[in-house]
């Protein structure tokens, strides 16, 4: 170990030159990189029966107590880790800012095309170039499409990881493998005294020449290097502030085995009866509040149990909320949110209830500047709070899923002939549903709504649209 690290992983995958990384490390006096020590199908290397005094099925049985190992090591031990090799360690090497993470990147097409030579050929090393076997790759676009998105994936899992937990790693790419400088940096980082006075030979380049010139179908790779957008610019960033899994919000049957996770802002009074009806004792026989530890203990009681959410078109939404939440002021108003609505945000709403002098001109007035503000907030411009009625149903559903993600997800429209269905499903007759709680009021969203209404709905529920497929609001 050294004064900052008690051991070092090496992030890599397949043919990112992380053996003569290794090689490297390993001509380092007192350090000791132990290969592919938590590779699922071998330990360390293949044909290797022991690592630190642990074999195979010793480390699959304590895969944690084999990671002491390198921390107890008596050299300054390591290992590479690829995205997929065992992934009951991650968390606690991530968490560890003990353990040294170095992280090792190459082009993915480089990589990729490397990788379609090795198997071809069946040559993943080579020490001595007279026995250097030629080979071409044949790409296939989709194959090479899950290639990069399982490198970038991990890639971001990493650098997430290490930014919430205030660590830093070394990154290093395959390129910078040939300079002796900075190898001999990252000893310094990791706290190492020796030096590497030349680079290790025993390991030579396998392909080297252009990508085109490896590749026996180069069209195929244009077209698939073509559909990747290499700098993410068609990302929309997401300033949401993240929602917490809601569970009190959680509805359950004391008979029924169904749990409902409603989404604020959606028909759940619609949801609610309709499963009071099943129960015997109407809807007492409901159970809602529940904290974690209840939720578990109810799910233990149902075995079989099914959990749903339903989803709300996001233009009918928000003007549900708009007119429940905001423009009336009886009940359930955000009168607080109102009153910011109205006089710092310049939304025409009148000052109290609106009476026969609030006309249809007005309310679409006053909506399509609740709908500016809502965007505005929810990019975190404004200094209110996000609502959860108004929070993105995308946003909703990644915060259950923390605790019990919903294993049936339906939309409004299909809850007439899919919640009979499901109560069959978990063994009860089908029970009619009843209709949803009326039109809003003093106008519906059909009064209203045209294409520049609906083009501004859109934008601000850009992800809600993509990610679950809604289309143009028709009435």
């Amino acid at each position: 170990m050294t004064g900052t690290f008690d051991y070092f992983v090496v992030f890599a995958e397949m043919r990112t030159g992380s053996n003569f990384l290794e090689a490297n490390l390993n001509a380092l006096d007192g350090v000791t990189c132990h290969g592919e020590a938590f590779n699922p199908h071998f330990i360390s290397y293949p044909n290797r029966d022991t690592t630190l005094g642990w074999s195979q099925d010793q480390r699959e049985r304590d895969p944690l107590g084999f990671l002491a190992r390198f921390r107890d090591a008596e050299d300054f031990a390591g290992f590479r880790y690829f995205h997929d090799h065992d992934p009951r360690i991650l968390d606690a090497v991530l968490d560890d800012p003990r353990c040294a993470k170095i992280i090792l990147t190459r082009n993915p097409a480089e990589s990729y095309v490397s990788h379609k030579i090795a198997r071809a050929t069946g040559q993943w090393k080579l020490t001595n170039v007279k026995r250097r076997k030629d080979g071409m790759a044949t790409v296939d676009a989709a194959e090479f499409a899950r290639h990069v998105e399982e490198l970038q994936a991990f890639q971001v899992l990493l650098l997430n990881r290490l930014q919430r937990t205030g660590q830093t790693g070394f990154y290093i790419a395959y390129e910078d493998l040939q300079d002796v400088e900075i190898l001999n940096g990252l000893a310094t980082w990791l706290g190492v005294s020796a030096r590497l006075d030349a680079l290790d030979d025993s390991l030579k380049p396998q392909n080297p020449g252009s990508l085109e010139s490896k590749v026996a179908n180069p069209a195929e790779l244009e077209r698939a290097m073509a559909r990747i957008d290499r700098f993410d610019l068609s990302r929309t960033p997401n300033f949401e502030p993240r929602r917490g899994p809601a569970v009190p919000d959680y509805i359950a049957g004391q008979q029924l085995p169904l749990l409902f996770l409603p989404i604020s802002g959606g028909p759940t009074d619609q949801v609610k009866v309709w499963m009071a009806a099943q129960e015997p004792d109407g809807p007492a026989g409901l159970i809602s509040g529940m904290n974690q530890k209840q939720l578990r203990q109810w799910k233990r009681g149902h075995p079989g149990f099914r959990s749903l959410t339903v989803l709300r078109h996001p233009a009918v939404r928000l003007h549900h909320v708009f007119c429940h939440r905001i423009l009336q002021t009886g009940e359930g108003c955000l009168r607080q949110i109102r009153n910011l609505l109205r006089n710092q945000f310049a939304v025409p709403l009148p000052k109290e209830d609106p009476d026969s002098n609030y006309g249809r001109d007005q309310h679409r007035a006053a909506f399509e500047r609740f709908v500016e503000v809502i965007g505005n907030n929810l990019a975190g411009q404004t200094g209110f709070r996000t609502d959860a009625s108004w929070a993105s149903q995308a946003q909703t559903l990644a915060g259950f899923a923390t605790v019990q993600s919903p294993d049936v997800i339906l939309r409004e429209d299909e809850l007439a002939t899919a919640l009979p269905d499901l109560a069959r499903w978990v063994g009860h007759d089908a029970v009619e549903v009843g209709n949803s709680s009326g039109t809003d009021q003093p106008y519906g969203l059909a009064d209203i709504h045209d294409a520049e209404l609906e083009e501004k709905i859109a934008a601000v529920y850009q992800r809600d649209y993509l990610l679950f497929g809604f289309s143009e609001w028709r009435g």
